[in-house]
């Protein structure tokens, strides 16, 4: 079995000192995404994190944690499989410190010691069942689910995606790509989901890929290909402090593998849920942490009528199912 890294980001927005240097760089403009306070804001439920990657994917090579230099008090930073990296270990000193969510990201293949094989989570997705090296890779290639989607327009974000398409209309003629790998595009694997691709294959140009919001699985490779062939459009993203609409996404090298055929069909919805949490949706999300209704799920922050009470909750839940501490804290 190749060796199979983890990867997540983490900021800390209580610290004052990161506070007073997101403040002194702030653009006072609408075309920004990242100044908003729930963008940033600590649930404080990273140390569930580690303990279900270690409780459940114990076969993970290494875990490299990502912080703009941020330590948590209680993480074991000696701990074997923990790769703790700076934004200053790998990006390129003139484009910090950053505040964008996307130049964090675009960069990951320059961290050092970073496997060819590597899965990315944002801080917000957590593994609560077991899972296997299968459940991202197989025969050496990404899992991931193929189809086709219409873009609506939706704030910064979509102009990201927008930007995205631009690349990938530059780089790969859509049809050409369907003929050379029609049957990943069109795999059972892909479910209800293999309307969407029928519907819009007439279109001469991509219009969109489906997004699932779990974790994303990458080829370092895949990384350094996009940059060798778009090194100025990933420079001039990773040169915005704040993500704006001029920028591309991380969402560009799945598309890029997509397109290449360089993934296994896999329904990865099948073991996977995404929540935006409201007070509507926090009663489902703790029945599913807590009888493991899947084996991961991602809980992207929302609006509640009570943070602290949200927060307790979810993080009670946690507590149930990973009770133990995990060799990454103290």
């Amino acid at each position: 079995m190749e060796k199979i890294d983890f990867v997540i980001t983490w900021v800390d927005d209580t610290d004052p000192i990161w506070q007073k240097s997101f403040n002194s760089y702030l653009p006072q403009s609408q075309y920004t995404d990242d100044t908003r306070s729930i963008r940033y804001r600590n649930w404080e439920n990273l140390r569930y994190w580690f303990r279900g990657v270690e409780k459940f994917a114990p076969w993970v090579d290494k875990v490299h944690f990502i912080t703009c230099g941020q330590i948590p008090d209680w993480l074991n930073t000696n701990a074997p499989k923990l790769h703790f990296v700076k934004h200053s270990d790998y990006i390129p000193s003139e484009y910090l410190p950053t505040f964008n969510s996307d130049t964090i990201i675009l960069n990951l293949h320059r961290i050092e010691g970073l496997s060819e094989h590597f899965v990315f989570f944002d801080d917000d997705m957590f593994l609560i069942d077991k899972v296997g090296p299968e459940s991202f890779f197989r025969r050496g290639l990404p899992c991931d689910m193929a189809a086709f989607n219409a873009l609506s327009p939706s704030g910064v974000f979509t102009h990201n995606v927008v930007n995205d398409l631009c690349v990938m209309n530059a780089s790969f003629k859509k049809h050409e790509m369907i003929r050379k790998h029609f049957w990943k595009w069109f795999s059972p694997q892909a479910g209800n989901k293999l309307l969407r691709t029928f519907f819009l294959l007439p279109w001469p140009h991509f219009t969109g890929f489906y997004d699932h919001h779990l974790p994303q699985i990458f080829l370092k490779s895949t990384f350094e290909e996009v940059w060798e062939k778009h090194e100025d459009i990933l420079l001039r993203s990773t040169a915005a402090r704040f993500r704006s609409i001029a920028d591309v996404s991380s969402w560009l090298f799945r598309y890029w593998q997509l397109a290449k055929g360089d993934f296994v069909p896999l329904n990865v919805n099948r073991d996977g849920a995404y929540f935006s949490i409201s007070d509507d949706s926090l009663s489902k999300i703790v029945k599913t942490i807590e009888y493991q209704k899947k084996r991961i799920v991602c809980l992207n922050d929302g609006e509640v009528s009570s943070f602290e009470a949200a927060k307790e909750r979810i993080n009670a839940a946690f507590r149930k199912i990973l009770p133990e501490k995990s060799s990454f804290e103290k």
